[in-house]
């Protein structure tokens, strides 16, 4: 089994701001940041050590991370409670708050780690996949800082930087399959080295953060006494444990397709009928709070990871057949903001069980958007000799961009019967 490697965790700051507009920041900002080191010549490192910067979505992030995979330094903003007043992420007010933070989080991240930027070996920034306006700030501050300090320049692929968090807390070798469930994503991959993924199956539509998400609004969890600060994913499950899955009777998505591939929009329409049924015969409005609303969430949660549990399940089997993975002893991570969910990890619990896999989840504040997880994958790359540039000039972000190489059609294919587990959780 996996042993767990020790990493001394930096400082932390968790920072919360309102939106307002503001400009770009200028270069001569931008260059007057860059002289505020003073840091003491002190004894240059002999190891690896690299900058992370995250901006892909609604965190600003920044991270210092070394080889041995001492996290040296950390920070990052979060604007989850300005866009739980929106109702959702609004791209233009992420732009401006990634905008407003980036210089004084990337500071934050290098003074708390004590190296100065000459003694950085590289700077790696998240270039994909995630919201356009949100990887431009990334980008383009990446490129002023790798100019400036003449440092290499490593881009990174959101989804594989998740991937490969559990090597920086554990020591797990390649292959191993890996499941990245979020917001904004969903896939299942074998993982075969760094930046060498086949993507077994993804969602067809919307990812289970997201339905999550939609499944509150609709329930207005905000008008929740026990909820009114929390994310729509957090609040169903913080429900859920209050309610009774077996009062609504919800089928799981595409159980008589058999590939790998997911789906959570007829989940969430399924639900939102219910939802509309359910106001007519308690007589509220649109808006009020179901007294129903606990048990509808444990129904959802239930029914979204048993769609989970069996899509991974025939995951694992695949890979087996093909001896891609060892019948004793292989590793299945599972990564992304949905991970940290314990009753859909429990649900992936009972498959590992049955399959006799490993289990690996990175700690929950590393499975949602950090830079140490994008320092780390540029640890990785450096070590590994991959994607290590010198010229900035011609990168670009990529809102959209696919993992590894698909051989989904492959999986579907092979028509893979699941057997039956009961997921009493």
């Amino acid at each position: 089994m996996p042993k767990e490697l020790p990493f001394r965790i930096g400082s932390m700051l968790i920072l919360n701001k309102t939106a307002r507009v503001f400009s770009k920041p200028s270069k001569s900002k931008i260059y007057a940041f860059l002289r505020s080191f003073n840091f003491s010549p002190g004894t240059r490192f002999l190891h690896k050590v690299v900058l992370g910067i995250e901006t892909s979505c609604d965190d600003t992030a920044a991270a210092v991370v070394d080889e041995t995979g001492n996290v040296l330094g950390e920070a990052i903003h979060s604007q989850t409670e300005v866009h739980l007043k929106t109702g959702g992420i609004v791209p233009p007010v992420a732009q401006q708050l990634h905008r407003e933070n980036i210089e004084r989080i990337v500071q934050e991240a290098l003074s708390a780690s004590g190296i100065s930027p000459g003694d950085l070996s590289a700077i790696a920034t998240t270039i994909k996949p995630g919201l356009a306006l949100s990887l431009g700030v990334g980008l383009s501050f990446s490129k002023q800082l790798v100019n400036q300090w003449k440092k290499p320049f490593i881009p990174i692929h959101h989804m594989e930087a998740h991937a490969l968090t559990i090597r920086l807390t554990n020591q797990v070798e390649f292959p191993f399959l890996v499941l990245l469930i979020s917001g904004g994503h969903c896939l299942l991959a074998l993982v075969r080295g760094v930046s060498d993924f086949l993507l077994l199956g993804k969602s067809l539509d919307i990812a289970p953060g997201d339905m999550f998400d939609k499944v509150a609004r609709r329930l207005s969890l905000t008008k929740h006494p026990e909820c009114s600060s929390m994310s729509g994913g957090k609040a169903i499950e913080h429900l859920a444990k209050q309610g009774n899955r077996f009062h609504f009777d919800i089928s799981p998505p595409m159980h008589r397709v058999k590939n790998c591939d997911f789906s959570f929009t007829g989940l969430q329409h399924v639900t939102e009928k219910i939802i509309t049924k359910k106001e007519k015969e308690e007589g509220i409005e649109k808006g009020q709070v179901l007294s129903s609303a606990a048990d509808l969430a444990a129904a959802v949660q239930h029914t979204a990871a048993c769609h989970i549990a069996k899509r991974t399940h025939r995951a694992i089997l695949f890979c087996q057949q093909r001896q891609w993975l060892s019948q004793s002893h292989a590793v299945l991570v599972v990564s992304g903001g949905v991970a940290s969910n314990f009753y859909i990890r429990r649900a992936l619990e009972i498959v590992t069980d049955a399959t006799q896999c490993t289990l690996l989840c990175p700690p929950p504040r590393l499975c949602t958007d950090n830079g140490v997880m994008i320092a780390w994958n540029g640890i990785e790359k450096l070590r590994a000799g991959l994607s290590i540039l010198y010229d900035v000039e011609g990168i670009r972000y990529e809102p959209k961009s696919p993992l590894g190489i698909d051989i989904s059609k492959e999986v579907g294919e092979a028509s893979i019967k699941v057997p039956q587990l009961k997921m009493m959780i």
